[in-house]
């Protein structure tokens, strides 16, 4: 009789593997042996051992969404949330550093030596904002917050996270392409707000869903881009034709294993065409020496 193991005949008393001291006559419901009070895990019916609950959490795939992406029901969306959370961080740094040395430093303008020079500003000015108009910051992040949350869980994490920060850079290249005459300094997440219209524009066609309401929303934030002074709506048609296909590369991807794939190689495709975008602009403008914000 090996040591620690229950004795054998008719008197055997069982005992839990993990705790051979302890006697139990509950066994788990997938390996059928007995398990004490602290190794016992509630089950659809009955219980289950602590190892076996700890073999199937490790075995079992994680849920996904339609479009690929990690599912996580009754969660918060995170990267909405970070992103609200940077923007109002460098807020209130652009009010505590003297000097607007934070606006001057990483806002954006559709100047070929200061996009050659220093292109992370095609990403940074998204996060940056008026600090004379505090509807600016406020108007923005109340629509990131509307269309986040219905984006984020439907796209996942990533993926949504990839269409932003796409749009914010497609929003800078149409500024870069269309802006006419002396370069402007630009700033807002203006152009990442329209690519969600756009890739939201794209989740409802795919899915069957009413896009009319969507359509006149966009209509009407595109008209005030025209009507009201000093709104670029370049970065606004940047953002949103960006937001766009980035997200169509998302859904309209095959299923399978070569899903991700597809969605990862489109991702970068779309990015690849705003560098070259940039690049045959930048190219095609003589150099005009440096700019100061």
């Amino acid at each position: 009789m090996t040591e620690g193991s229950p004795a054998a005949g008719p008197e055997a008393v069982p005992v839990c593997p993990r705790h051979p001291d302890r006697v139990s006559y509950v066994t788990c419901q997938r390996c059928g042996r007995p398990a004490c009070p602290e190794c016992q895990r509630p089950a659809a019916v009955g219980f289950q051992c602590v190892d076996c609950v700890r073999e199937l959490s490790g075995s079992a795939r994680a849920t996904r969404t339609v479009y690929g992406g990690r599912a996580r029901p009754g969660s918060r969306p995170a990267v909405t949330i970070g992103i609200i959370a940077v923007c109002a961080l460098v807020y209130a740094l652009q009010w505590i550093i003297p000097g607007s040395a934070v606006y001057a430093d990483f806002a954006y303008a559709n100047s070929a030596t200061l996009t050659a020079a220093e292109p992370w500003r095609m990403l940074t000015s998204a996060f940056l904002h008026s600090q004379g108009f505090v509807l600016h910051i406020v108007l923005n992040m109340y629509m990131l917050w509307l269309f986040g949350q219905a984006l984020e869980p439907l796209l996942g994490r990533a993926r949504f996270l990839a269409v932003y920060l796409l749009s914010a850079i497609g929003g800078s290249v149409g500024f870069l392409l269309l802006a006419p005459g002396q370069p402007v300094a630009v700033i807002g997440a203006s152009g990442a707000i329209f690519g969600l219209f756009g890739g939201l524009f794209v989740v409802q066609r795919q899915r069957g869903g009413d896009v009319r309401q969507l359509v006149v929303l966009i209509a009407i934030n595109a008209v005030l881009g025209f009507v009201v002074p000093g709104i670029a709506w370049q970065a606004h048609l940047g953002g949103l034709v960006t937001g766009a296909l980035a997200t169509a590369v998302i859904a309209y991807a095959p299923g399978g294993r070569a899903r991700l794939a597809v969605q990862a190689g489109g991702l970068v495709a779309v990015a690849v065409l705003l560098a070259l975008a940039t690049v045959v602009k930048v190219s095609s403008v003589p150099a005009l020496g440096g700019i100061s914000l």
